[in-house]
């Protein structure tokens, strides 16, 4: 599954892609490369399974303890 972006929000990414490429020219190529070709959510992975990759253990929130993301 691919999403992609309709023509207006392209633009846009385009528009901020112009104004970011002289202060953080990586930042406008990723902006640039969205707004061409979208986002293949086959090839993506959730928090947790990068997590396990890397072993990386969360603590359980402790009473009163809100977690945000």
């Amino acid at each position: 599954m691919r999403m992609v972006f309709d023509p207006t929000e392209a633009e846009g990414l385009r528009a901020t892609a112009r104004d970011a490429a002289l202060e953080d020219p990586t930042l406008a190529y990723v902006l640039l490369d969205l707004a061409d070709r979208g986002v293949d959510l086959n090839s993506r992975r959730t928090w947790d399974d990068i997590k396990a990759e890397r072993g990386i253990e969360t603590a359980p929130p402790t009473e009163g303890e809100q977690r945000v993301a």
